[in-house]
């Protein structure tokens, strides 16, 4: 079974940085297969996609709400997704989580439908907290 295990949340004044990692373990796990996302929940609030990446078709998505702010990477090396968040604002503020998907579609197609599609596996959030 894959699995993931989030870390990298904290506390950060308005205009600041957070990088969230992402580890990926599991048999039989391939990049290739799927989609990896990061997704958040804000208290009294639907949990929202935030970012994707899959490897098949090398595609990244981003919410608009986060475009030109945060940035998705992979490091296939270690089985680690990275999200860079900069200018970090308070409506940033959430429960973020990693989760991926085994897909034949990348990351432009499978992320926008996620919320209706699902996610396959979850990883436990990690908190992020922007004070203004």
């Amino acid at each position: 079974d894959v699995q993931l295990q989030a870390s990298g949340g904290g506390l950060v004044q308005t205009g600041g940085s957070l990088r969230l990692s992402c580890i990926v373990s599991g048999s039989g796990f391939a990049f290739d297969d799927y989609v990896i996302g990061w997704f958040r929940q804000a208290p009294g609030k639907d949990r929202e996609v935030v970012s994707c990446v899959s490897r098949s078709d090398r595609s990244t998505y981003y919410t608009d709400s986060v475009k030109g702010r945060f940035t998705i990477s992979s490091d296939y090396a270690r089985n680690t997704v990275h999200l860079q968040m900069n200018s970090l604002r308070p409506e940033d503020t959430a429960v973020y989580y990693c989760a991926a998907t085994l897909t034949r579609y990348g990351s432009r197609w499978y992320c926008p439908r996620a919320h209706s599609l699902g996610m396959k596996v979850w990883g436990q959030g990690t908190q992020v907290t922007v004070s203004s």
